[in-house]
């Protein structure tokens, strides 16, 4: 999971993630706004859960090739 920060450089905001810093916004609303929708939407992307793209077992049985 990836953790999520501001540090307040000069008038900005940089928005941390994993202490690597990604963005740098003028207002600290919209930085904690942002670690905000990026914090939920990797919590949406977790819950997903991706489909079985083949089965274990195959839909039918394999016949036996016939020989000349």
């Amino acid at each position: 999971m990836t953790s999520y920060s501001m540090i307040k450089v000069g008038n900005d905001y940089v928005v941390q993630a994993n202490d690597k810093c990604i963005l740098k916004v003028g207002s600290r609303r919209r930085a904690a706004q942002l670690i905000s929708e990026a914090t939920g939407l990797l919590n949406a992307l977790a819950a997903v859960e991706s489909p079985d793209i083949a089965p274990d077992e195959p839909s039918l049985a394999r016949e036996a090739p016939e020989l000349p």
